[in-house]
């Protein structure tokens, strides 16, 4: 039986995943979309209604909205809309789907994503607001930072450890051990068989540096890494 009222900020292909999750949960009821787009509000999103945009979080408060799953891709993006929902009181929850598996052992933070068939074995840990894409593999004792993005397929054999913001593309592999920086993008099939410095881009078989990172200069605020 559904429990909670929440909403899901974002109504794109994501936002649709993620009320699928939801629906298939459980857990939670999906009142309605949040989007910044204001052309969508009045529309629906996979038959749930857009109700509007950021602006609107007092008032859905005062509604009885207590909870919240943010379905946008871009890290910068989630973390400032995790940001905007605790400062009016919402939680952030986690959408795990039922044939995900998920050790007991597992530690999880909030606003977390696990997707259908995804696997985070014993001992990992999944930050804040992470994304655990379809049928991904998080092997033992990895660790994956606040608003990374690990995406369908994708491999990451044991202890590896994922950096914030990175994003580990379409069904790369990644060996045992080794380190992804922060805000680093491992490219699609990619196999990585050494670290990724912070901020850059790899791809390949055996994966190389195609662009050398920097940190943007346009980066949001870092509202969420305590």
């Amino acid at each position: 039986m559904r429990g909670m009222r929440i909403l899901i900020v974002g109504a794109g292909g994501h936002g649709k995943v993620v009320l699928d999750i939801l629906c298939a949960a459980d857990l939670y009821e999906p009142a309605g979309f949040i989007d910044a787009d204001p052309a969508l509000a009045g529309t629906s999103c996979g038959g749930i209604k857009v109700l509007g945009a950021m602006n609107l979080l007092p008032k859905l408060h005062r509604q009885g909205i207590r909870g919240a799953v943010v379905a946008i891709g871009d890290s910068r993006a989630r973390r400032h809309c995790a940001a905007l929902l605790r400062e009016q009181g919402i939680e952030l929850v986690n959408a795990i789907h039922p044939t995900a598996f998920v050790s007991p052992t597992a530690v999880l933070g909030r606003g977390i994503v696990v997707a259908a068939q995804a696997a985070v074995s014993t001992e990992a840990r999944v930050e804040d607001l992470a994304i655990i894409n379809t049928a991904a593999v998080i092997d033992h004792e990895c660790h994956i930072g606040q608003a990374a993005h690990v995406c369908p397929g994708a491999h990451l054999a044991g202890r590896v450890s994922v950096g914030p913001d990175s994003f580990i593309g379409l069904g790369a592999n990644i060996i045992q051990c080794l380190k992804i920086g922060e805000g680093a993008t491992v490219g699609a099939g990619a196999v990585v068989l050494e670290d990724v410095p912070a901020f850059s881009t790899v791809a390949g078989v055996p994966a190389r540096i195609i662009r050398a990172g920097k940190e943007p200069s346009d980066r949001l605020p870092t509202l969420l890494r305590n």
